[in-house]
């Protein structure tokens, strides 16, 4: 399992450079998954190490919010910041500015 998983890392490292250049070439491209066994063997750590991908840690069974979470409301909230809004419209509007600035789409798939 774990060699397949590497396998797959580079098939993602390869996709990526070629249709996002600038997102595998910033300073270590932040990659987040699970603690399961082939995701952190250490096999697997290396290959990340060698790709020059930083994981972000996940706790399992975590009832606070994931990484994920906090590092999207910590974006969000960070936009949000000093601004006033007077109806549902313009806070919605604000949202999806937000997710335009930050999100782009790569088949399918969104990377901040």
């Amino acid at each position: 399992m774990t060699e397949v998983y590497c396998n797959q890392l580079d098939e993602m490292h390869t996709h990526l450079q070629n249709m996002w250049p600038a997102l595998v070439n910033r300073r270590d491209p932040i990659l987040l998954h699970d603690n399961a066994r082939p995701h952190v063997a250490r096999m697997t750590l290396q290959k990340l190490t060698d790709l020059g991908h930083e994981t972000l840690p996940h706790v399992p069974y975590s009832a606070d919010l994931s990484p994920m979470n906090y590092h999207f409301f910590k974006h969000l909230d960070n936009f949000l910041s000093n601004k006033t809004f007077r109806k549902k419209e313009e806070v919605e509007s604000a949202y999806m500015d937000f997710l335009a600035s930050k999100c782009k789409a790569v088949q399918g798939s969104y990377f901040d």
